[in-house]
């Protein structure tokens, strides 16, 4: 099979010295500067040792060698030079591969886990010996149901775990008959338990929707979307797995729903999402401090080795950067240095970077710490599976 241009690129860039450099990716070089870059290739070189091959895999290019291996990304120009590149500034492990059933087999394991899921929720109440057990049973049901449903974005679940969910939801409720036929019992500690477990699970979920970092922004900011939004990541740290990134320790990854409240309709394709192309304006007066366009996207549910924003718009309003990633190639209607006013269009909505299916990722930092956002006409917290409309 013949070497892909952007692996032939990169193996010789690093097999070239740095009098090289500036012929075989001079906008890198440029950009990067001499120094910083050959800081990045003699770390390269101590992780790999001497560069075997770079091969283009499911994972990004991956730059072997007698030590090991690594990850990186480029681009090339029209004649064939480096025109952007990462590496990764780790080694490299291949990450296993796990079995994907054939679609037979998982339409036969649906269903059943579903059966299992109603029965596991709803028995405990059918089969309460006296009405005090049936209220322990039922109050820690109720806990499952708060942890479940505070914490794990119930929109972006499948309709059938939903409906299911729902389903063991009504089933319990429907054991209440029995009670008036059933002694009351002495199970008090049974009750204070389910008690003291939902008290908790209330407690944990509304602390991580409530949470601030108590650094606010200096003014709120336009909400960049129009639409219905469902919030996928945001909140404390038990609801954003942002959180532990200090810069990004406050940011919002925003999915849109469709007419029937789903984020995607039938099918696999970027199309196939409700977010896929919708258009992103500028949520504040700004500099445009960086931008790019040029990063292809991600196939829904892969991650290649690519920069982390991916396509992206960096803002500075002199008093915080706001920076907003994945948007989709090409979209991008500014550049480095532009002045950008609040609404203006920025550029529409991608699968590019660090991302498995098309989102909206934003967030504010002020001396590379996350900010908390607020957005006018946007009132109350915001915090996984909070639902915005504008």
């Amino acid at each position: 099979m013949p070497e892909p241009a952007k692996a032939r690129a990169l193996r010789c860039f690093l097999a070239a010295g740095p009098d090289d450099w500036a012929r075989l990716a001079p906008r890198v070089t440029e950009e990067i500067g001499a120094d910083a870059l050959g800081r990045i290739v003699r770390a390269t070189l101590t992780r790999v040792g001497d560069v075997d091959t770079v091969t283009d895999g499911p994972d990004g290019l991956i730059v072997s060698g007698s030590r090991g291996k690594v990850r990186a990304w480029a681009q090339l120009s029209p004649d064939g030079q480096l025109d952007a590149l990462r590496i990764e500034n780790a080694r490299y492990t291949p990450p296993r591969r796990h079995l994907r059933l054939p679609a037979p087999a998982r339409w036969a394991t649906y269903p059943t886990l579903a059966v299992l899921l109603t029965l596991w929720t709803a028995l405990p109440a059918w089969t309460a010996t006296d009405r005090t057990a049936w209220l322990g049973d039922m109050t820690t049901l109720a806990a499952f149901y708060v942890i479940v449903g505070g914490c794990g974005a119930p929109r972006l679940q499948p309709r059938l775990l939903r409906r299911t969910v729902g389903t063991g939801v009504v089933a319990a409720v429907a054991s209440a008959w029995r009670l008036p036929g059933l002694p009351n019992g002495h199970g008090a500690v049974h009750l204070a338990g389910g008690v003291a477990v939902f008290a908790a699970a209330v407690g944990l979920v509304t602390a991580a929707r409530l949470h601030r970092w108590r650094a606010p922004l200096s003014r709120p900011l336009r909400f960049p979307l129009e639409g219905t939004w469902y919030v996928v990541q945001g909140g404390g740290r038990m609801l954003n797995h942002h959180a532990r990134i200090p810069e990004q320790r406050g940011a919002l990854d925003l999915v849109a729903l469709g007419p029937l409240g789903t984020r995607t309709r039938r099918g696999r394709d970027l199309d196939a999402y409700a977010a896929y192309g919708r258009p992103v304006h500028a949520p504040c007066d700004g500099r445009v401090i960086s931008a790019a366009t040029t990063v292809q996207d991600q196939k829904p549910g892969e991650i290649r080795y690519q920069p982390p924003y991916g396509n992206h718009v960096f803002l500075d309003t002199g008093r915080e950067i706001i920076k907003l990633a994945h948007l989709r190639p090409g979209s991008v209607t500014v550049a480095k240095g532009d002045i950008v006013r609040t609404g203006q269009l920025l550029g529409e909505i991608g699968n590019t970077g660090n991302t498995t299916e098309p989102h909206l990722h934003i967030h504010a930092e002020r001396d590379g710490l996350g900010l908390d956002l607020e957005f006018t006409g946007v009132p109350a917290r915001l915090y996984r599976g909070r639902l915005i409309r504008t």
